[in-house]
């Protein structure tokens, strides 16, 4: 089982994501040196937000509490949902 983390856009402009983005990427970092993020990226459609899949459901709830997007208001909220992946895990 993985775990996704979604991400709600706060609607912030494309400037004030990329001036938090070097603290978010150095965040992600963190968990992806320790082999726990299977995947991670932005939605592309215009409601925008995020999306990352964890090993565990503890790195997915640290990543979801102490993100820096989401610290920083760019995020709204993260949602943390079990994944029945088949393939991945």
């Amino acid at each position: 089982m993985l775990f996704a983390v979604i991400g709600r856009s706060a609607g912030k402009s494309r400037d004030e994501i990329f001036a938090v983005y070097p603290r978010h990427k150095k965040f992600l970092d963190e968990f992806v040196a320790r082999g726990e993020v299977v995947g991670v990226g932005p939605f592309t459609d215009p409601a925008g937000g995020n999306m990352a899949l964890f090993r565990s459901r503890a790195a997915a709830e640290a990543f979801a509490k102490g993100d820096p997007f989401f610290l920083e208001g760019l995020i709204e909220e993260y949602q943390i949902k079990d994944w029945g992946d088949q393939m991945l895990s």
